[in-house]
Parts: C-alpha cells; sequence; structure tokens
C-alpha cells in the first residue's frame, strides 16, 4: 500500500507540479521499513539518464537509489546521492536522508574520513537520523579499533539509535560471544515488536554470524532463520554475511573453503561492500585455524592484514592472529580492547580448539 501511494503520490507532484506535502512522511515510512521495494515513477528519468527540474524528481532520484543500492555497487549509490544532494531541489527533512545514505555508501566503500564526516553533520542537526548517525560513528570508532569510545557512543543510544545491535558488534570482536549473541536477540526482538523487518533480518544475521564460531548445531538453526526473515526484504549485505556466517560454520568439516570465498568475494567486489571483505578473510582465517593449517593461515592472515592496512578493520588480523595463537605484529594499528589483549587472545584460541574437538 506504501509503495503505490508513494508511486501515485509522485507520478501526480511530477506530472503538476505539486508540493510533496505528505509524500515526505511517506519517505521516511518507507526508508524506516528497509524493506527496499522499487519505486519506479515516470518522471523526469532515473538511473544512468536523470534530469531532476523539480523536488518530485530529487525524491524519485533518492528512493530509487536506496532501492537500487541492493543491486548496485555502493560507488554507483554514492554518486547519484551527490548529484540529488548538489541539486538542491530536496527539502531540509529528505536533504537529511540523503546525507546520511551517502556517508553509509562512504564506510561501504572504505571511505571513512568521508563517512565520518557525514555522520558528524547528520548527528549535528539533531533531525530524525541523529540516532542513526550516532549509531554510525560508534561503528566508525570499532572499525577504528578503538572500542570503549565506541561503547560510550553506544551505550546512549537507546532503542531509537538500535544500541543493542551495536552492542553485539562491540562484544564479539572481544571474544564475547554470548554477550554478543545475547545482544542481537534483543535487537531481533525489539525490530519485531516494531515491525521494522529490515533491522530484524539484520540482527538475525548478526546473531547467525557469530554463534557460527561457537557451535555449528545452534548456528545451522540460526542461519536457517536469517534466510527466513531475509526472505521478503530486500538486503544484500545483509545476505553476504549470512553467507559468511555458513563458511565460519562449516569450519572442520568442509573442504571446498577457497572455492566458496572467492565466489563470495566476487560478489562483494561486484556490489562494491568493501567494508565485508575483512570479516570474509577472517571467516577463511578461523576455517585454518580450526584445520591445523598453519601455512595456509599464514597467508590468510597476510591477505587481511594488506585488506586493513588503512587501519579500518585492523583489529580484525589481530583476531586471526590469536585464532592460531600467533604473536601480533608490533607494526599493526593500536587496538583499544574492552579488557585485556591476553583476555581476548585466550578467547579466541579456546573457541578454535573447542570447534576443533566438535569438528573431530
Amino acid at each position: 500500500m506504501l509503495i503505490a501511494c508513494l508511486r501515485q503520490g509522485l507520478t501526480l507532484a511530477a506530472e503538476f507540479p505539486l508540493d510533496l506535502g505528505w509524500l515526505i512522511e511517506a519517505a521516511w515510512q518507507y526508508a524506516s521499513d528497509s524493506v527496499w521495494e522499487p519505486v519506479t515513477v515516470a518522471t523526469s528519468g532515473t538511473g544512468d539518464q536523470v534530469h531532476l527540474r523539480t523536488p518530485a524528481d530529487a525524491m524519485v532520484e533518492l528512493l530509487s537509489t536506496l532501492g537500487r543500492r541492493q543491486h548496485e555497487h555502493r560507488r554507483t549509490t554514492a554518486d547519484r546521492l551527490t548529484a540529488v544532494i548538489d541539486s538542491g531541489l530536496l527539502p531540509e527533512q529528505l536533504g537529511e536522508m540523503a546525507q546520511y545514505y551517502l556517508a553509509k555508501a562512504h564506510r561501504d566503500l572504505g571511505h571513512s574520513v568521508a563517512s565520518r564526516t557525514g555522520m558528524q553533520q547528520v548527528a549535528d542537526r539533531e533531525g530524525r537520523l541523529a540516532p542513526a548517525a550516532r549509531r554510525g560513528l560508534a561503528h566508525l570508532a570499532r572499525l577504528a579499533g578503538d572500542f570503549p569510545t565506541a561503547l560510550a557512543v553506544a551505550e546512549n543510544l537507546g532503542r531509537a539509535g538500535r544500541q543493542n545491535r551495536v552492542l553485539g558488534d562491540i562484544y564479539w570482536p572481544q571474544g564475547d560471544i554470548t554477550r554478543a549473541a545475547a545482544a542481537y536477540e534483543r535487537a531481533r526482538n525489539e525490530a519485531e515488536q516494531g515491525g521494522i523487518a529490515g533491522e530484524r533480518a539484520t540482527s538475525q544475521a548478526h546473531r547467525a554470524l557469530v554463534l557460527a564460531f561457537a557451535d555449528p548445531t545452534i548456528a545451522d538453526s540460526e542461519i536457517g532463520l536469517a534466510h527466513c526473515l531475509l526472505a521478503d526484504v530486500k538486503l544484500h549485505a545483509t545476505t553476504l554475511t549470512v553467507h559468511i556466517a555458513t563458511l565460519i560454520r562449516d569450519a572442520g568439516r568442509n573442504a571446498d573453503i577457497e572455492e566458496r570465498a572467492q565466489d563470495l568475494r566476487t560478489e562483494i567486489e561486484a556490489a562494491g561492500l568493501t567494508s565485508l571483505l575483512p570479516l570474509l578473510e577472517l571467516a577463511v582465517c578461523f576455517y585454518y585455524a580450526v584445520s591445523g593449517d598453519d601455512e595456509r593461515l599464514a597467508i590468510a592472515v597476510h591477505r587481511l592484514r594488506r585488506l586493513t592496512n588503512d587501519g579500518d578493520y585492523s583489529y580484525l588480523a589481530n583476531v586471526a592472529s590469536f585464532m592460531g595463537d600467533q604473536s601480533s605484529r608490533p607494526d599493526t594499528w593500536p587496538v583499544h580492547w574492552l579488557i585485556n589483549e591476553e583476555t581476548v587472545r585466550r578467547r579466541w584460541r579456546t573457541l578454535v580448539t573447542e570447534k576443533r574437538g566438535v569438528a573431530e
């Protein structure tokens, strides 16, 4: 019903040219649901041939870009959002939306400085997306390996800022799988209570990912539930996260890791979801650590270090070293854990040895 109303209302607004009126509120509802059903309207064109002349044209291009980003390279998404913002045709409320999703696209592309600048600007405006932007800043602190700062931000996000999912993202790199899984479960339940299908699926995907490190039997059911929740929404990055969870689950029991990992690398790179590559490489490292293949583990850790040599996600290279009980390199980016490094190392090494025992 929402999509039908948007299509009809935008068609009329573009043809006659009318004020956007209630369409602005409908656009917010569309974005909050995270379902991303395509909004196709015959206005001045969308996609490669865009001629933005009215606020309705700009709104169509904004919503169409947000829907298409599940199927397009994030560089294309960033370029189109930039063009919409530069047109100056969006009302202030929707300008905030465009700026926030541009900052998200920059993060997916690995452009952390641009992403941080955009998120801070949205947060400072104290508009509807301020909680989401503060969540984005917490994510960026985590990417840089500054977990105390990320936690300090996360503890003040509240439900609107999806606090529990952010907490799960912070806890699991510490090797605290139980605490992370519980946080993701709370996030999923909150999203279900609020009727937010996309957030429910994303939280469940992350829960499946972390539990895959610990117990393949539990992971089976959690991955299955994630696939079910993704059936009615279009979330490419979240779907890829579930595929990575499957690789982690299969550590020690399947031998086709390289072929499957390469297929995922190709899909991730084609989508421009650069931020997922370090997680994929960590899954490969876990696989070789469980298998006891020190030579291939060393190659995979080296590949992961190359991917994170700009500082973002560099803590995952440390985690990979912990998995193989290897020493951390002194020339790596500093990581500020929530607890002492030796405890983090011990937790990850224990996860590997326990998973090896299950596999045997």
